[in-house]
């Protein structure tokens, strides 16, 4: 512990006060230990603590809060556990114990037990590490099950058997393919033998609980371990079985497509090395996901996905209900993304008019440049030259993109005459014809008949007018 903050010495010297007059053995366990051991000093869990005493964690941590003089301390009694604020820390505390779970549910019956008890319960041996906090050996690393070896060999390890771990908690599965992910470590083969024993038991876990370990994978900087360990262990198929059907070559006539699913998640790690933003991850996830039924083999073209894109942006809602995701501006976001993930592709073409981009441009809106990312991100090949050759017309596209959105001031566009404008000037109410005239000038400003200007559409609604009154009045 000699590295630890002097906030956090402190800290700790408070609670092992507490336990002294709680006459009760108290040690920081899990996370934290971990983290501090891997040096991972920034992580948003270093200032979440968990302490584990042989007693009673209530009473610790009022005694804890006593001294901080704190008054509010959260209690728990039918899981022995409290929590509570200390500036920016979280803590929490609770007693030693052992648990055993029936078949049928992950809730353990708790009775309690010894530090090593407590340990023995814990998912994995990097997380069962602990330091006393006791005065006869403050800072003294208590590891029962070789956590720190297995810190240092990169290695996720359940402490016990790993069927049983994963069998009393089968969230442990997401967790364990989650920390191999996030830390870049292997899993242990007995507990990835464990996991795939295991798999069909994640059915008893919410939704909720799944999906946020699943979004911890697809945050952490090479998202795609996490998916090929949850294919490979068969969990993937209880989860996302749309992205398990995107594997797979077909080949007719001696001619094969690429495999979508291998393809899906190297554009996912493209997009992450660019990007931290978790709905352009899930949109790069996502992107192909409706190739399957969209598949057809031409004679003399070759396999076609034609639609895969139109589909696909329709099945991101199921798809983000059923996983508990937010129903809100995030999945229309992805939705978005999705839809349009082929349109800069087909801009390559160097007859594509001016008019092709700017509809790009205002379809995309303020997410033209998450979606230019992303279709970067699609250019894969194993042909290192195929794929050099394809960004580089890419570029040619995000210039020519660039050139037109600044060139016709097209960004987060908005016509330069709405609604209001159009029933004023013209003495209208409210009805089709101001949406026909309003959509007329839209077109035209798209397609390069007048420039975005407020008073060149104003005088192209006065030209057109009669054109659409007295197809109204007829």
């Amino acid at each position: 512990m000699d590295q630890i903050p002097q906030e956090h010495l402190k800290l700790f010297k408070t609670v092992s006060k507490a336990a002294k007059l709680c006459n009760q053995p108290v040690y920081v366990i899990g996370g934290y230990v971990r983290d501090y051991l891997l040096e991972r000093k920034s992580s948003a869990n270093f200032a979440d603590i968990d302490f584990v005493t042989v007693g009673s964690g209530i009473k610790l941590a009022q005694q804890v809060a006593e001294l901080l003089e704190i008054d509010r301390v959260n209690t728990f009694k039918k899981f022995g556990t409290a929590h509570l604020r200390f500036n920016s820390f979280d803590l929490e505390f609770v007693g030693a114990r052992t648990e055993s779970y029936r078949e049928d549910s992950r809730k353990p019956a708790v009775e309690e037990g010894s530090l090593e008890d407590d340990q023995r319960r814990r998912d994995f041996t990097i997380n069962a590490l602990s330091f006393s906090l006791n005065e006869e050996n403050f800072g003294e690393l208590v590891d029962p099950f070789d956590g720190l070896k297995d810190l240092k060999a990169g290695l996720i390890r359940t402490p016990i058997d790993a069927a049983q771990t994963f069998s009393d908690d089968p969230l442990r599965m997401m967790r364990a393919i989650r920390f191999a992910t996030e830390l870049d470590f292997s899993i242990a083969p007995k507990t990835y033998a464990g996991i795939l024993e295991s798999a069909d038991r994640i059915s008893i876990i919410s939704q909720e609980r799944i999906t946020e370990e699943l979004n911890k994978i697809l945050s952490a900087p090479i998202p795609s371990k996490g998916f090929v360990y949850l294919f490979n262990t068969g969990l993937l198929n209880h989860i996302i079985p749309e992205l398990v059907n995107l594997h797979g070559v077909e080949i007719r006539e001696g001619v094969g497509h690429k495999d979508n699913f291998w393809h899906t998640l190297q554009v996912l790690d493209n997009v992450a090395e660019v990007s931290d933003d978790l709905w352009l991850r899930w949109a790069a996830l996502l992107h192909d996901i409706a190739k399957p039924p969209t598949k057809r083999f031409v004679r003399g073209i070759g396999w076609t996905f034609h639609g895969h894109d139109a589909l696909g942006s329709k099945w991101v809602k199921k798809i983000f209900r059923r996983l508990s995701l937010p129903m809100d501006d995030r999945m229309r976001y992805v939705q978005k993304l999705v839809r349009l993930h082929l349109r800069p592709i087909a801009l390559v073409d160097e007859e594509v008019t001016d008019s092709a981009i700017r509809r790009l441009i205002v379809e995309s809106g303020e997410d033209l440049e998450d979606l230019m990312t992303l279709c970067r991100a699609d250019i894969t090949s194993r042909n290192d030259k195929k794929v050099r050759r394809f960004l580089k017309n890419f570029d040619l596209v995000e210039k020519k993109v660039h050139q037109v959105a600044e060139k016709d001031r097209l960004r987060n566009w908005q016509p330069p005459i709405d609604g209001k404008e159009i029933m004023q000037t013209l003495n209208l109410t409210e009805g089709p014809a101001v949406g026909k005239i309003k959509k007329a000038i839209e077109q035209a400003i798209l397609d390069g008949k007048i420039p975005n200007e407020h008073d060149a559409a104003h005088e192209y609604m006065l030209q057109i007018k009669d054109e659409y009154l007295d197809h109204e009045s007829s």
